[in-house]
């Protein structure tokens, strides 16, 4: 098994930096899968997890200069590597006015991911700084558990409201209640609500609209628009997706299957994210 991957662009750099700390904000450690044409960030959805489960998938060739791979073999091109994505970041930040990063996958006292990060210099002897990121190979039998997740057979789909906004009402909520329900319908109206013995409130977002989505929004239609499809979840798994975002999107959904799970998704052009939280009862 090979991998060396190297950044030049500091965009790219940047842009790679924050995906990493959204990651970072979501999980201690996840699975990086390494494919020829992408980059992956897995959590699977362990009780171990809370149940929570994540997806992020980039495009290697919108973040990386030169990218080579050499897979356990050659019909199982790739790579999966247990890490730990605060590492990551933090050896990143350490490197964020390089002229350039290289990742390589080295052999250590242990398996290792090094980053080298080229400074700028003013003498003509450069300055490289080096991290080596202890991982953990996992075995090919391992593999299934790291696969995208399938799209949940959602009762609504609804666009999110502005996420800072979102993120605001919730930190508020936290405060009241370790439970939030999240509603929304097919009329683009979504509710956050809580419920306690002491107090209930409830915040309104209208006019969202509704993803056209294939299969699933021929099932939809025969849904009544008005009909609220709900999930009752932790507040606080909820606001840890809100507070470490920094993907900033173009388009960002929630999906809900009724009293099961809700399934929130990023879009940017070169990232993708999926997190999903399940009910609770």
């Amino acid at each position: 098994m090979k991998f060396r991957a190297k950044i030049n662009d500091v965009g790219c750099l940047n842009h790679f930096t924050r995906v990493l700390n959204t990651i970072t904000k979501l999980t201690k450690t996840c699975v990086l899968r390494l494919t020829m044409d992408n980059v992956y960030f897995v959590l699977s959805g362990k009780v171990a997890n809370g149940g929570v489960s994540m997806w992020c998938e980039l495009l290697q060739v919108n973040f990386f200069d030169e990218y080579q791979l050499e897979g356990v073999s050659a019909e199982a091109n790739e790579i999966c590597l247990e890490v730990a994505p605060e590492n990551l970041s933090r050896a990143l930040k350490t490197a964020q006015n390089a002229k350039s990063v290289k990742i390589k996958l080295t052999k250590k006292h242990c398996p290792c991911l090094t980053l080298a990060g080229e400074l700028p210099s003013l003498s003509s002897i450069g300055r490289i700084v080096t991290h080596d990121i202890p991982v953990d190979i996992i075995p090919r039998r391992l593999w299934h558990d790291f696969k995208e997740p399938t799209m949940p057979d959602f009762d609504v789909s609804i666009y999110l409201p502005p996420l800072k906004t979102m993120k605001s009402v919730v930190d508020r909520m936290k405060n009241l209640s370790n439970y939030l329900v999240v509603e929304a319908n097919l009329n683009g109206e979504m509710n956050l609500k809580i419920e306690t013995d002491l107090v209930s409130v409830t915040t309104h977002f209208r006019d969202l609209g509704n993803p056209p989505w294939g299969d699933n929004a021929v099932q939809s239609q025969s849904r009544d628009v008005e009909t609220m499809a709900h999930a009752r979840v932790d507040i606080r798994k909820l606001q840890q997706f809100l507070m470490g975002q920094q993907v900033n999107p173009n388009k960002s959904m929630c999906n809900i299957v009724d009293k099961r799970i809700i399934h929130l998704i990023l879009l940017q052009e070169d990232v993708s994210l999926q997190y999903f939280i399940p009910a609770v009862a």
